[in-house]
């Protein structure tokens, strides 16, 4: 089973968003996490209702992002949050999902995640990326530090790619979101086999 996450960014995509979608979701990937913040609330209804169609077709976890209201009008399962808004989102809300995310900056906030209902979070940025040019990545020791103060699943995120995934486990996530990677990469397909065939060999996989 895949420890891999997409997180999605149209505006890096190469190509027609909706088959790149396609292409990731036949990847088979731990889920895909719809991050399209920019858009209005019916915007992203309408891209979300698609991309949940394309992911129950593949059998992948769809796990909306940030649209509490849309998600629960879609009947979503997942829902992932920036801790601001997890923050005020009260705890009837919560129980429409199986699957809640909060993205976390800090070992604080990890914890507070955890408190407030949280079944996985994402950590980072980990390493460099274009995304966060202005910003020191907060590094494995960082990762560790998380992954040792909460007991949910730890899904590392900010720059991973086939050469440094590896490097991901062993800090005891339980896995990493990948965003520029899957949406730049002319072949997800591909992309997708050369992260998954690196994690073999650094976890010490039997199969892939």
């Amino acid at each position: 089973m895949s420890d891999i996450i997409c997180v999605t960014n149209r505006h890096l995509c190469d190509g027609d968003f909706i088959e790149r979608i396609n292409k990731i979701a036949k990847c088979s990937p731990a889920g895909i996490i719809l991050r399209e913040k920019d858009m209005t609330e019916g915007q992203y209804e309408n891209l979300a209702g698609d991309v949940m169609e394309i992911c129950r077709k593949s059998g992948v976890i769809c796990i909306l992002h940030s649209f509490k209201d849309v998600a629960a009008r879609l009947s979503a399962r997942a829902l992932h949050m920036p801790m601001e808004l997890l923050k005020k989102m009260p705890e009837k809300e919560k129980t429409r999902f199986d699957i809640i995310g909060a993205s976390c900056h800090s070992v604080e906030e990890a914890r507070k995640a955890q408190r407030l209902g949280c079944t996985y979070i994402t950590a980072g940025h980990i390493f460099s990326t274009g995304c966060k040019r202005n910003l020191e990545p907060r590094g494995i020791e960082f990762l560790k530090e998380v992954c040792v103060a909460v007991s949910v699943p730890v899904y590392a995120i900010g720059g991973i790619g086939p050469d440094n995934i590896g490097e991901i486990k062993q800090a005891g996530a339980e896995g990493a979101c990948i965003m520029s990677g899957m949406m730049t990469c002319r072949e997800p397909g591909k992309y997708f086999q050369s992260i998954e065939t690196r994690r073999g060999k650094d976890y010490g996989d039997s199969e892939i």
